[in-house]
């Protein structure tokens, strides 16, 4: 999964609070910089997250991609499939040729436009069940970043820090900042999967599903847990 773009800002945020910081540090007679609500760079109250740990450790991102992999084995099958009744029919047609049991030039042409047929519904099956398969991945992606996203910022706002960093976006931070455990919690706790993880449906005969329309989740992968008493809620 890519941060990157999603926290550029705070990227370069963080690259002007520590130059902001490192300039005031070096002039000890110079007023400490401020920020736009007046408040002093230096009192700021900054944490951060290390992105790979709380994705490798979120149960919703693993519940994810378990889901995604279940797709592509349902892809691969269907591939193989298409591809031996395609082999079987073509070496029928080879043996019957070349043992002249084709009695007309229509019957041969017949089983030709056959093969043919078979190939073309063959790909554009495995074309729309991997855009299928893209789909639910990006909407996937979205609730993920989403859930992610709106956790954050309540729980910044909760504990009263003014930024919470990625660690990647960062020359150097000192760890006693890294709240990525504290952080991983509460993703869990407020997550609840929905169903279980059963064996992978068999790929229709015809068509893929029709992904869900996209509404910023995932269809079937999770809800979060409505708060406890004396809590904040961390829904969206």
């Amino acid at each position: 999964m890519n941060f990157i773009k999603h926290y550029t800002k705070l990227a370069l945020l963080a690259v002007a609070v520590m130059m902001a910081v490192t300039s005031c540090n070096g002039n000890s007679d110079a007023e400490a910089p401020k920020t736009a609500d007046g408040k002093s760079i230096e009192t700021l109250k900054i944490r951060y997250i290390d992105e790979d740990s709380i994705l490798a450790n979120y149960n919703l991102a693993k519940d994810i991609n378990e889901a995604m992999l279940r797709r592509q084995n349902q892809f691969d099958a269907a591939q193989k499939q298409r591809g031996n009744e395609i082999s079987k029919f073509g070496s029928a047609m080879q043996q019957k040729y070349q043992n002249n049991q084709y009695l007309t030039e229509e019957a041969f042409n017949a089983d030709q436009a056959k093969l043919q047929k078979m190939q073309a519904d063959a790909e554009n099956y495995l074309a729309s069940l991997q855009q299928s398969i893209q789909n639910e991945l990006d909407q996937s992606q979205t609730q993920l970043l989403d859930s992610i996203d709106n956790f954050m910022k309540e729980y910044a706002k909760k504990k009263g820090y003014d930024m919470v960093l990625r660690k990647s976006a960062t020359l150097y931070i000192d760890p006693k900042f890294d709240v990525t455990n504290e952080v991983i919690e509460g993703l869990n706790k407020r997550y609840n999967k929905v169903g279980s993880s059963s064996a992978p449906a068999k790929a229709p005969e015809s068509a893929p599903a029709k992904p869900a329309a996209t509404t910023g989740k995932a269809t079937g992968l999770s809800s979060e847990k409505p708060a406890e008493a004396g809590k904040v809620d961390l829904k969206k």
